[in-house]
C-alpha cells in the first residue's frame, strides 16, 4: 500500500461531492474482540448476556461484557495504567481497523488524519471508583490520573497520540447515538477538505453498579425473564420485551475519499453514502411517540445519499427492546419504508450505549458486503403493533442496494447513516 494522499487544492475543491469509503473495521462487544468475532455471533443470534458477578445484589444482575479482556496483555501496562476501559477499546477497536484497511501510519501524512469518537458516559467507571476511595480513605488516596481518565475525549485524545495523527481530534456525546453522530461528523470532515483519512467511532464502558442502578431506577433495564435465564432477556421487537440489557464495547471505521482509497490499491467494504441527524424535541429520556426527530433524520440521510425510501433495502434498527421506544421506531419505520427487512444486533449484544451506533453500522457495512442480514435474537413473538419484517431465526440471504442504520438516544438525539457496496 502507498501512504494516504495528501489533499491539494484542487481536490480540496471537490471533496465537497466525494464519494466516501469504508476501508477498515474494528470491533470490541460482547461476541469478542474482532469484527469477525462479532458478526459471526450476531448472525448465530447467539446472546451474550449472563450474570455478571460486579453487579450482584442489584436487580438485574446481569450484563454483556467484552470477554477475557487483557487491557495490560493488548495494550501494555504503561498504555493500560493511563487508560480508562472506554479509552481502551477504542484503541484496540482503531489497531484493528487501521491493519484491515492497510494503512501504515509510520508512512501517511499524519497532519490529514482524523480521529472523532463518540460515547455517552466517558471514564465512569473510574470516576465510580476514585469516588469510592474518595468516600472511604480521604482525598490522598485519589489517583492523579483521575482526570485524564474520565474525560470523555481521552478516547480520541489517546487514539491521536498512540497512531501519532495531528488531524482534527473529537470527541462527540449524543447519548446512544454518539457513535453514528460521530462518524457522520468524521464524513463531514472529509468532504470539508479537512483530511484525507477519517478514524471514526463509538466507545464505552459503563457496566458499573452506578450507572446499572441508576438505569434500573428509570426502568430502563431488562429483568430476569421467568423461568429463563439471562440471555433471554434482550428481546428486541418481542410482545415480552421489559427493556434493555446494559453492554459495554467499541466500534471504529477508517474512511476516506473513494477516489483516494482506489488510488492506493486498497479493498473498499463499502461506501457511506448518507447521513442524517435531528431531534426530537420532546423529553429528556422519552422518545417522541410519533418519531418525529427519528423521520426527519431518516429523510435527510436518505436526501443526502439521493435515494427515496423505496429504494432502501435493509435497516439496521436501533431497537433496544424498551416498549415505547421500540413501537415509536417501528412505526416510524413501517410509515416510510413499509415491509423493508429489519434487523436489531442487540438482541445479542445488549445495549452498548455511545458505542452502539458505531456496532451497529459496522454491521450494517458486513451486512451489505456479504449480502446476509443476520437475525434478531429473542424473537420469540413478534409485537401484534409492530408491523415490520423482522430478520430471526436464521440469517437471510439478500441482495442490497442501500442499507440504514439508525440510533436515537436520551436527549431526543436522532442520527441515521446510509450504506451502499462498494
Amino acid at each position: 500500500m502507498t501512504a494516504t494522499p495528501v489533499t491539494t487544492a484542487a481536490t480540496a475543491a471537490t471533496a465537497g461531492n466525494a464519494e466516501i469509503a469504508v476501508t477498515g473495521l474494528g470491533v470490541v462487544s460482547p461476541a469478542g474482540i474482532g469484527a469477525e468475532a462479532c458478526w459471526r455471533r450476531v448472525c448465530l443470534g447467539a446472546p451474550t448476556a449472563a450474570v455478571d458477578p460486579e453487579l450482584r445484589g442489584l436487580r438485574p444482575d446481569f450484563s454483556c461484557r467484552v470477554p477475557t479482556f487483557d487491557a495490560v496483555g493488548r495494550l501494555g501496562a504503561a498504555l493500560a495504567r493511563r487508560t480508562d476501559r472506554f479509552t481502551q477499546f477504542a484503541l484496540l477497536a482503531a489497531q484493528e481497523a487501521v491493519t484491515q484497511a492497510g494503512h501504515d501510519p509510520a508512512g501517511w501524512d499524519a497532519t490529514r488524519v482524523a480521529v472523532v469518537t463518540g460515547s455517552a458516559f466517558g471514564g465512569v467507571g473510574t470516576l465510580v471508583r476514585q469516588a469510592g476511595l474518595l468516600a472511604e480513605h480521604g482525598a490522598g488516596r485519589v489517583s492523579p490520573l483521575t482526570v485524564p481518565l474520565v474525560m470523555a475525549n481521552m478516547s480520541a485524545g489517546q487514539l491521536s497520540a498512540a497512531l501519532g495523527v495531528r488531524g482534527p481530534s473529537l470527541a462527540v456525546a449524543t447519548a446512544c447515538a454518539s457513535g453514528a453522530t460521530a462518524i457522520g461528523v468524521a464524513r463531514d470532515l472529509l468532504r470539508s477538505g479537512a483530511c484525507d483519512v477519517a478514524l471514526a467511532g463509538g466507545t464505552e464502558a459503563a457496566v458499573d453498579r452506578l450507572t446499572a442502578a441508576a438505569f434500573a431506577r428509570l426502568d430502563a433495564l431488562a429483568p430476569l425473564p421467568a423461568s429463563q435465564g439471562p440471555a433471554a432477556a434482550s428481546r428486541p421487537f418481542d410482545a415480552e420485551r421489559q427493556g434493555f440489557v446494559l453492554a459495554e464495547g467499541a466500534a471504529v471505521l477508517v474512511l476516506e475519499r473513494l477516489a483516494d482509497a482506489k488510488a492506493r490499491g486498497a479493498r473498499v467494504l463499502g461506501r457511506l453514502v448518507g447521513y442524517g441527524a435531528a431531534a426530537d424535541a420532546h423529553h429528556p429520556t422519552t422518545p417522541h411517540p410519533a418519531g418525529v426527530g427519528l423521520e426527519l433524520a431518516l429523510r435527510r440521510a436518505l436526501a443526502d445519499a439521493g435515494a427515496r425510501p423505496a429504494e432502501v433495502d435493509h435497516v439496521n434498527a436501533h431497537a433496544t427492546g424498551t416498549p415505547l421506544g421500540d413501537l415509536a421506531e417501528a412505526r416510524t419505520l413501517h410509515r416510510l419504508f413499509g415491509a423493508v427487512p429489519v434487523t436489531a444486533a442487540k438482541g445479542t449484544l445488549g445495549h452498548t450505549l455511545g458505542a452502539a451506533g458505531a456496532i451497529e453500522a459496522a454491521l450494517t457495512v458486513l451486512t451489505v458486503a456479504e449480502g446476509l442480514i443476520p437475525p434478531t435474537a429473542n424473537l420469540a413473538k413478534q409485537d401484534p403493533e409492530i408491523d415490520l419484517d423482522v430478520v430471526h431465526g436464521a440469517p437471510r440471504p439478500a441482495r442490497i442496494g442501500l442499507a440504514l442504520t439508525d440510533s436515537a438516544g436520551f436527549g431526543g438525539q436522532n442520527a441515521v447513516l446510509a450504506f451502499a457496496p462498494a
